[in-house]
């Protein structure tokens, strides 16, 4: 049976997602395994992004609420 995180919410769940999946950096290769993805949000939308440690490509998504 899964246990469900409190304080945690479906937004936090999705940028662990991304730390834990999305770790290449398209533009270079490299693949930051530690990396952390930053989330800001406007109100209506909810901005994640990451940049490479080593080339200093940014990686964004977005997502409407």
């Amino acid at each position: 049976m899964a246990t469900k995180e409190r304080g945690v919410t479906a937004l936090d769940r999705l940028r662990s997602r991304y730390e834990r999946v999305d770790t290449t950096c398209s533009a270079c290769g490299y693949d930051d395994e530690d990396g952390r993805w930053r989330s800001t949000t406007d109100g209506s939308q909810v901005h994640y992004s990451h940049v490479c440690p080593r080339c200093g490509a940014v990686r964004k998504r977005t997502y409407r609420l």
